[in-house]
C-alpha cells in the first residue's frame, strides 16, 4: 500500500505507474475522498473549537445566574453535527482504505518500460539449452508410472495429480534438498507455516483484493488456502516492530500452494505447466530500505544456486513494467529450459516489494530504542517451485535408449536411487 501523503504529492508519478503496470485503479476517486476527508476534519475542528468557546460562555452565564438555554440548545445542535460528521469521516476513511488497496506499488527506476513478457530483458543465463527431440514430461511420467493426472482428476478435478512411487520420492527429495541448501548454506531460518490464513494476511501481502478470484476461499471460516508460503511467512511479523540490528531477517519455508487461477484457462494448461496445487520452497526477507536491493540480488542468486546444483539450464529475466506484479517494485523471473516444449518455463519469481507489503501488514523497525518506527522492506522468492522444475528434470535427464531418467547427483542421497526406470 502506498502512503496517502506520497500519492497526494506525486499524482503524476502514481498515474504513470498505474498505466505502466496496466492497472485500472481509480486515482481520481481516491483524491476526491481524500479532499472530503480533510474538509470534514477541518470543519469538525472548527465546530469543536466553537463548542469549547461557547461552553465557557455558558459556564459564565450560569455563574452570573443568567439564561443560557439558547446557547445550550445551539451547542446541542453543534454536538449533533460533530457526531454526524465523525460518522461520515469514519465512512470516508474506510472508502479511502479500500481505494488505497487498489493502487499498485511504484516500480523501481531500473525496471524497463514494456507491455508484456515480450518486453522482458534477459539478464544472464547458465548452462546450454538442449535442442533435442524428447517426449514431453507427461509422456515420460506416464511411461515410468511416476505421476498420475488421470486419478488426480477423478479424485479432485483437472489440475491435480498424484506423485507415485519414485515420482513421489523425487518430489520429496527436491523439497528436502532445497530446504537444506537454503538453511545450511544460505543461512535462512526454517518455518513450517499454516496452510490456511485469514483475510487480513491475504490483504497484507497483496493477494486481496487484486487476486481474490484466484484464491480458494473457505467462506464458513473466513479462511483462505495459501497461494504461496509468502503469505503466512511475511505476516509472521504483522503488527510488530523489529530491531534494526536484527535485520535482515531471512526465512525459508516449504508449503503446498493452492491457486484457482481463474483467468488462466487456455494458457499452458497441459500437465505440470499449470496446476491448481503444487509444492514450493519459499524464501522471505525483511530488510532495511538501504539494503533491500542488495538483498534482492543475493536472494536471486540463492534461487539460482539450486538450478546450478541440479545442472538445469536456466536464464534470469528482468520483468518489464507491464509484466511486474501489482505488489512488486522489481522482479526477476528464473526460467528453466524445456526441450519438449522448446520454451523457457518460470520456476521462480524473486521480488522486492519495498515497504508496500509492510504498510499493509504494519511491519516496522526501529533504528534505536527511542527512534521513530519505520516500515521494513519485504522480499520473497521461490527457491524453487517444483512443478515446472519436475518438467525440466524429466526432459533434460531423459535417456532415449531405454526411456529412463537419470537423477541429479545432489538428489541421490535423498532418493536412494540413481535412475527411474521402466
Amino acid at each position: 500500500m502506498l502512503d496517502l501523503k506520497f500519492i497526494r504529492e506525486n499524482v503524476d508519478l502514481v498515474l504513470k505507474n498505474i498505466e505502466a503496470k496496466g492497472e485500472n485503479s481509480d486515482l481520481e476517486k481516491l483524491l476526491k475522498l481524500d479532499e472530503r476527508r480533510r474538509e470534514i476534519i477541518s470543519e469538525v475542528e472548527h465546530l469543536k473549537h466553537l463548542r469549547n468557546v461557547v461552553s465557557n460562555e455558558i459556564a459564565l452565564l450560569k455563574k452570573e445566574k443568567k439564561d443560557a438555554n439558547v446557547k445550550i440548545e445551539e451547542m446541542r445542535r453543534v454536538s449533533d453535527k460533530i457526531k454526524q460528521m465523525d460518522e461520515e469521516l469514519r465512512q470516508v476513511e474506510l472508502e479511502i482504505k479500500d481505494e488505497l488497496l487498489k493502487i499498485p506499488n511504484i516500480l523501481h527506476e531500473t525496471v524497463p518500460f514494456g507491455k508484456d513478457s515480450n518486453d522482458n530483458i534477459v539478464v544472464r543465463s547458465w548452462g546450454q539449452p538442449k535442442e533435442i527431440n524428447v517426449p514431453n514430461h507427461l509422456e515420460i511420467a506416464k511411461s515410468l508410472n511416476i505421476i498420475d493426472f488421470e486419478r488426480g482428476a477423478k479424485v479432485t478435478g483437472s489440475g491435480f495429480a498424484y506423485y507415485v512411487g519414485r515420482g513421489a520420492a523425487l518430489e520429496r527429495a527436491l523439497i528436502t534438498f532445497m530446504l537444506e541448501k537454503h538453511i545450511y548454506e544460505h543461512n535462512y531460518l526454517e518455518l513450517f507455516p499454516p496452510f490456511l490464513v485469514n483475510q487480513n494476511s491475504m490483504i497484507g501481502t497483496g493477494q486481496i483484493p487484486k487476486l481474490a478470484e484466484d484464491m480458494y476461499h473457505i467462506e464458513k471460516d473466513e479462511l483462505y488456502l495459501i497461494p504461496t508460503a509468502e503469505v503466512p511467512v511475511t505476516n509472521y511479523y504483522s503488527g510488530e516492530i523489529l530491531n534494526a540490528n536484527d535485520l535482515p531477517k531471512k526465512f525459508v519455508a516449504y508449503s503446498p500452494c493452492f491457486r484457482r487461477e481463474a483467468g488462466s484457462y487456455g494458457k499452458e494448461t497441459r500437465g505440470f505447466l499449470r496446476v491448481h496445487q503444487f509444492n514450493k520452497v519459499e524464501m522471505v526477507k525483511f530488510t532495511t530500505p538501504e539494503t533491500s536491493y542488495e538483498e534482492l540480488e543475493s536472494l536471486t542468486m540463492d534461487a539460482e544456486s539450486i538450478l546450478q546444483a541440479l545442472d538445469v539450464p536456466y536464464r534470469v529475466v528482468l520483468l518489464c513494467s507491464g509484466d511486474t506484479s501489482f505488489s512488486s517494485a522489481k522482479t526477476y523471473d528464473i526460467e528453466v529450459w524445456s526441450p519438449a516444449e522448446k520454451k523457457w518455463l518460470e520456476v521462480s519469481s524473486c521480488s522486492n516489494f519495498e515497504d508496500f507489503q509492510a504498510r499493509r501488514a504494519n511491519i516496522r523497525f526501529k533504528r534505536t530504542p527511542n527512534s521513530k518506527p519505520e516500515y521494513v522492506h519485504t522480499l520473497n522468492g521461490s527457491g524453487l517451485a517444483t512443478s515446472r522444475l519436475i518438467v525440466a528434470l524429466l526432459e533434460n535427464n531423459y535417456n532415449p535408449e531405454d526411456g529412463s531418467v537419470t537423477i541429479p547427483e545432489v538428489l541421490r542421497h535423498y532418493t536412494r536411487f540413481e535412475k527411474i526406470t521402466q
